[in-house]
């Protein structure tokens, strides 16, 4: 069994920045790759970035340059820090896992929500 444990969510006014993070506990396995996904309100949920124990990286191609995703093996731990923040990037971030050979994820997080407004 999989746990994700999130923080570093809250307000954040136009411009700023954030970090959040996830803590997995779980086979290597099933924590092959660790990401985020996220729900805007009355919005469907979506892939913000992912990535392997080797690094490799997934993006949400709107956020590629405002977004980086970092991983750290030994803590099993997963990171998104994201800058100049929006509006519209204002949704519940969920940390997310899954083998390597399953496309969608498997395992969520409880979600964190971010909220963007000045």
């Amino acid at each position: 069994q999989v746990q994700l444990v999130e923080s570093g969510g809250g307000l954040v006014q136009p411009g700023g920045s954030l970090r959040l993070s996830c803590a997995a506990s779980g086979s290597e396995r099933a924590t092959g790759v660790l990401g985020w996904y996220r729900q805007a309100p009355g919005k469907e949920r979506e892939l913000v970035a992912t990535t392997t124990r080797g690094g490799t990286t997934e993006y949400l191609e709107s956020l590629m340059d405002r977004s980086t995703i970092t991983r750290d093996n030994v803590k099993n731990t997963v990171y998104l820090q994201m800058t100049d923040l929006k509006p519209e990037d204002t949704a519940v971030y969920y940390c997310i896992a899954r083998d390597l050979n399953h496309h969608y994820p498997q395992y969520w997080g409880q979600g964190t929500p971010v909220s963007v407004s000045s």
